[in-house]
């Protein structure tokens, strides 16, 4: 059976008047690992979302006594938010605008396209996930963890661009929270109550990424059985996010330059084309200066997109922000799963510290995950670290090589070895500093300078004791 981590544990309500669709989509749903309930009237659903609250409804339009518009908004005034993906068999411009303006996620035609609503519908209960999750603790969904310098600059940056109409390209390397970024950007602007539309570039076949951004007419190619609207009109007033946009064909790029200049949409096969006003967050981590060079990617573009541009940093360059990562990560799949939550001892933090994290947040988040199950005890230690990754330790080189300069590299790899000593030290100051021959004042100077602390915290603090590191630095101090 296909499945993936979202649909196992989410929830579908389909709604429709007739049961050969209700069972059709039941059918498709089921297979792909979610968990589904039906309603055959706008009553209905109603009841069974007041019974059992969904994390996703698939909803008809066209239904007797009450039609899926006027369900939607019953959905929304009794306080429910889960996404609502919207479906028709006599779809028009003017009906999707409806049903996304009424907080509609997205609007399908008949007959469906199965790999089309699939998509749509793990985006939409992986958002919903994230939402529901974070107000047990009050955080905003698309609140980025950390303390860290790089985190701070970031948040001033999208706290400056999120209120306005510019467009915005959000860089960085694959799993450090590109779509975060695009989430809050939209949560801080005036369209905040207006739809976000997300389009993953990589993941759409190159033939089909033009009829999903922009619509096509029926028969305007092999299979186009329907008329369809595209991810553009559904974001009408509101932001679309187009991840991945480095991966975009050079025809598609010239489409979305001309909504970028003019706000025109052109859908495939039409003799006409729709206006539509939305701000445009797009999010790559190729290099598009290099893309440009090779040809890959149009200049124009680059520059219409890059108004105000937005680096996510890896986590190598934040290991100060792995303690508190690490205890939201713990946290949240403690919730998500009525899980007992488990702790990480100081070694473990400090062994997390020193690993390379090539998968960045994403990376991270999967081994603690890992971790929480495996783990025999309630204390994760390093042991138990090292078992989840295969045996691997840390390398010095890993993490320090990725360094942009060679101050950085030096600073990064004199804390990784610190770090390793202390460890080795059971984080006796006194015998790390005889160990690695330098005076131990000398060493709680490192120590503060890399805020280097046994808990695994923010902190100079390492030992207790006699062997504390509050103790002033003496005169026999050798930085170097």
């Amino acid at each position: 059976m296909a499945r993936d981590d979202a649909s196992v544990r989410a929830s579908v309500l389909i709604v429709d008047d007739e049961a050969a669709i209700r069972d059709s989509l039941r059918m498709i749903l089921e297979f792909e690992g979610y968990r589904v309930d039906e309603a055959g009237s706008g009553a209905q659903a109603l009841v069974r979302v007041a019974d059992r609250l969904p994390d996703a409804v698939v909803l008809d339009i066209k239904m007797p006594e009450m039609d899926g518009l006027e369900l939607l908004k019953a959905l929304r005034e009794r306080g429910y938010d889960m996404p609502v993906l919207m479906i028709s068999g006599h779809a028009d411009v003017a009906t999707a605008v409806e049903a996304t303006r009424r907080g509609a996620y997205d609007f399908f035609e008949k007959p469906l396209q199965r790999e089309r609503v699939l998509l749509a519908l793990r985006n939409a209960t992986e958002a919903f996930r994230l939402q529901s999750e974070v107000r047990r603790d009050g955080r905003p969904a698309d609140e980025l963890i950390g303390a860290s310098l790089s985190i701070k600059r970031l948040r001033e940056t999208i706290e400056k661009a999120g209120p306005t109409p510019a467009t915005v390209l959000v860089t960085g390397e694959s799993g450090t929270g590109k779509e975060l970024v695009a989430r809050a950007l939209h949560r801080l602007s005036p369209r905040r109550d207006r739809p976000l539309i997300q389009v993953n570039c990589a993941a759409i076949p190159e033939e089909l990424i033009e009829s999903e951004l922009f619509g096509h007419e029926k028969g305007s190619f092999t299979g186009a059985v329907r008329k369809q609207l595209g991810k553009f009109v559904a974001a009408d007033s509101g932001t679309i996010f187009l991840d991945e946009i480095g991966d975009m064909s050079a025809r598609t790029q010239a489409k979305v330059l001309r909504v970028l200049q003019s706000g025109e949409v052109e859908p495939v096969g039409a003799e006409r084309t729709i206006h539509v006003d939305v701000r445009v967050i797009a999010a790559t981590h190729r290099d598009l200066e290099a893309e440009i060079a090779a040809g890959r990617f149009r200049e124009d573009l680059f520059y219409r997109l890059n108004v105000i541009p937005i680096r996510t940093p890896p986590l190598r360059e934040r290991l100060d922000d792995i303690p508190l990562l690490v205890d939201y990560l713990v946290r949240r799949y403690a919730e998500q799963n009525n899980y007992r939550p488990k702790t990480f001892s100081a070694d473990a933090i400090a062994h997390f510290q020193a690993l390379p994290w090539k998968g960045n947040i994403r990376e991270l988040k999967n081994l603690v995950e890992r971790l929480l199950i495996l783990a025999p005890r309630d204390v994760i230690t390093r042991e138990d670290l090292v078992a989840a990754t295969g045996g691997t330790r840390p390398e010095l080189s890993g993490a320090a090589l990725a360094a942009k300069t060679l101050r950085e590299f030096r600073e990064l790899s004199e804390r990784m070895f610190l770090v390793q000593k202390l460890e080795e030290n059971n984080w006796n100051v006194t015998q790390t500093a005889v160990a690695i021959d330098t005076p131990r004042s000398n060493l709680y100077k490192k120590l503060e300078q890399y805020d280097i602390r046994r808990d695994g915290t923010l902190g100079p603090a390492v030992g207790e004791g006699a062997d504390s590191p509050t103790e002033p630095a003496g005169a026999d101090d050798d930085d170097e």
